[in-house]
């Protein structure tokens, strides 16, 4: 679907306001009038799932409340957008596509949303995969009779990769800091480090250990007249400038050395004054990283036993010459891999496999 002049502009709105802020309920706050402007609707709301070990619900609504949602616990074996959404990660449905209108007229969450002065006529819904066991649901609600078309549904599509990137960015943030010690408690370890700079590759900050992590990583001829490397400043300048909805999958460096994996992750950060900051999140990662039991419950077991291959650093090559397949079949598997765990790539992968066998 081409979008007009006017729609690429509210798109773009939308983008901006989500990389606003670290602060998902800020960011979710700005985001509501171009969405609803975008895609026309009444309301919306972001429900944060913990899948594991059990499901757990945490709903954002900017805007007006929505009196439903405070009682969703209580309805939630009723819920008949989730059956759907789940099956169908990353695709935007709307309620046509999840039960006739006879079930939706019937259904005890429709009928409660009335009983509350809030008939939720319409829904279009969308799960995000965040991480492992770690997912969001965003929905759009019409409180008239008036269907989702299939346009609004496209234009939806058209920025959830973004609003995905920015959730995951606002929770992973959450985690990494308390306050304004940011990094620091999270950091304070030989094999973790952190530095900030400016979108220039100009040093505002850096942890305990990020000198040493550094030059055990990088010969002194590696490092630029900033005092980055210059691999990761190249990167860092390729990322200012790239519009945010194009960094998804590319917010990552990894290389091998020996048995342990280099990570480098790359955060923008707000700016509340001046130039934009960005945070690159340096770990060491054992290549003898095992599959977490999280990860592998969501795979077959020959998805599983890739992914463990890929988690030693063999190439498609080496897996399929292992496994007797061929390497369009091992891309094959690899990509319904990322698919069911929600990860970018090989990179990402290694990092969130990392983070679930040692949380950060």
């Amino acid at each position: 679907m081409t979008l007009t002049s006017q729609e690429i502009m509210l798109r773009e709105r939308v983008i901006t306001t989500l990389h606003s802020s670290l602060s998902l309920t800020d960011v979710l706050e700005a985001a509501r009038a171009p969405l609803l402007e975008l895609v026309p609707a009444d309301a919306v709301a972001m429900c944060l799932m913990r899948v594991t070990p059990e499901l757990s619900f945490q709903w954002l609504v900017p805007g007006s409340p929505i009196p439903l949602m405070a009682e969703y616990t209580h309805l939630s074996d009723h819920d008949f957008v989730r059956p759907p959404i789940f099956a169908r990660p990353g695709v935007v449905l709307r309620d046509p596509e999840m039960l006739s209108r006879k079930e939706y007229d019937h259904n005890l969450l429709y009928q409660r949303s009335r009983e509350l002065g809030l008939g939720l006529e319409h829904v279009m819904a969308v799960l995000l995969p965040l991480r492992p066991g770690f997912v969001c649901a965003l929905a759009l609600y019409r409180t008239r009779r008036r269907a989702f078309a299939a346009q609004c549904a496209n234009k939806l599509a058209h920025v959830t990769e973004t609003i995905g990137d920015a959730v995951r960015n606002c929770t992973d943030f959450e985690s990494y800091t308390t306050g304004a010690r940011l990094l620091e408690g999270l950091y304070d370890r030989p094999d973790k480090a952190f530095v900030i700079v400016t979108r220039h590759a100009h040093e505002v900050a850096r942890s305990q250990y990020a000198t040493t992590l550094l030059e055990r990583w990088f010969t002194p001829s590696d490092f630029s007249s900033s005092g980055l490397p210059h691999v990761l400043e190249e990167q860092l300048a390729a990322l200012v400038r790239m519009p945010p909805e194009s960094r998804h999958g590319r917010d990552h460096w990894v290389t091998l050395h020996g048995d342990v994996y280099r990570s480098v992750r790359f955060i923008e950060l707000p700016a509340s004054e001046g130039p934009r900051q960005w945070a690159l999140l340096m770990d060491e990662l054992s290549i003898s990283i095992p599959l977490p039991v999280a990860m592998r419950r969501k795979l077959t077991p020959q998805q599983a036993k890739i992914a463990e291959y890929a988690l030693r650093n063999w190439s498609n090559a080496q897996i399929a010459e292992e496994l007797r397949i061929s390497e369009n079949t091992v891309e094959t598997h690899m990509r319904e891999v990322r698919n069911r765990l929600g990860v970018d790539g090989r990179p990402d992968l290694i990092y969130q496999a990392a983070r679930l066998n040692r949380p950060v």
